[in-house]
């Protein structure tokens, strides 16, 4: 089994969902329930051994995807801007789920590549706190000190909205993501900060003019955790070749998402997807990126999935496939873990 550090999941809306309804999040996350795709129980068998865990402030009214057309086409408009207050009310209740299964033993909090080593060799899953979408911090960036504090040590300038900091790409298909303007003012500073403090930042739902915002900002690797190759799947949400050899160049992570509308040639909806799709945007990402830049970050509880994997516990199946196209024990081990674990040590300061 290769021990798999996952770069991109949303257990902790799916808990902060739950607990509305009067779930208790931190049971359900260390003893399991069945619902969504990672809990404790399933990690473990699926061999996942920690990952960046978002903090993502949903839209008011959820996201609707238009249904595609005759030809498979859509395109779901971007979902409104958020207001801060309400935006940073749900961060913090999020934050605190994930504080109290730190405090309960569920998994270890790790702001420092030593938090990661020690949870490991611990036998916890070890958890780093990602922010999607940056709607809860201020212009002036105030929040941002108390997040970092509280362990955050990963953030995307936005999700697919408007924010503050950037614009973000619609869900269509087939769509180029040179779909907008790219940071703003604002975001310019919030990347200065985040290479000042030490937090990773991450391009993902970005507009390919933010992309290229940020490598020209950052001086940290380049990453993009949860996006394929639009080569292959032209959903804006997906990597160009070009990004994916600038990727390359600096030595950054382009991360495998499993969601099936971003892995299928089709764009669908459809959880009858076969591992060969998962294999295909793998083995083009590696042929562009490299194989030291390419990892994994399933978008768990964030989107529908091939039903091979299912759910965290089916993460080894992901593997074995890779194994079967070709892949060896060393480029798996690179692919499961070794690339996330090198680009957070340098984005915090301590390659």
């Amino acid at each position: 089994m290769q021990a798999v550090f996952d770069g991109h999941n949303d257990v902790l809306l799916r808990l902060w969902s739950n607990a509305r309804k009067g779930a208790d999040p931190v049971r359900e996350f260390i003893e399991g329930t069945g619902r969504g795709h990672l809990d404790l129980p399933r990690a473990k068998k699926g061999g996942v051994m920690g990952g960046l865990c978002a903090i993502y402030i949903p839209s008011e009214g959820g996201l609707n995807l238009r249904k595609p057309d005759a030809n498979g086409h859509y395109q779901t408009p971007l979902s409104a801007p958020l207001e801060r207050p309400r935006s940073l009310d749900i961060a913090l209740e999020l934050a605190s789920i994930a504080h109290k299964i730190d405090r309960a033993g569920g998994w270890s909090l790790c702001r420092s590549g030593a938090d990661i080593d020690k949870a490991v060799a611990d036998g916890r899953f070890a958890a780093v706190l990602h922010m999607e979408g940056c709607e809860a911090i201020d212009k002036d960036l105030s929040a941002l000190e108390v997040f970092y504090a509280a362990g955050l040590r990963s953030l995307g300038p936005v999700w697919s909205r408007h924010n503050i900091f950037g614009h973000g790409v619609p869900f269509a298909y087939p769509m180029d993501p040179d779909a907008g303007p790219g940071l703003t003012d604002a975001g310019r500073e919030l990347v200065k900060a985040c290479n000042s403090l030490g937090i990773l930042i991450d391009t993902a739902h970005m507009t390919a003019k933010g992309f290229w915002d940020v490598a020209e900002l950052s001086d940290q690797p380049l990453i993009a955790s949860h996006s394929n190759a639009h080569v292959l799947t032209p959903v804006a949400r997906n990597l160009t070749d070009r990004q994916l050899d600038a990727i390359r160049e600096r030595k950054g992570i382009a991360g495998l998402n499993y969601a099936v509308t971003m892995l299928r040639a089709d764009g669908r909806e459809n959880a009858d997807t076969p591992l060969e799709d998962m294999v295909r945007h793998i083995d083009h990402m590696v042929s562009r990126a490299g194989i030291d830049c390419v990892a994994l970050g399933s978008d768990f509880d964030g989107a529908l999935i091939p039903r091979d994997i299912g759910d965290a516990a089916g993460t080894q199946n992901l593997i074995v496939a890779l194994r079967r196209a070709g892949y060896g024990e060393e480029d798996l081990a690179k692919i499961c873990r070794e690339n996330w674990l090198r680009v957070l040590r340098s984005a915090w300061h301590e390659a």
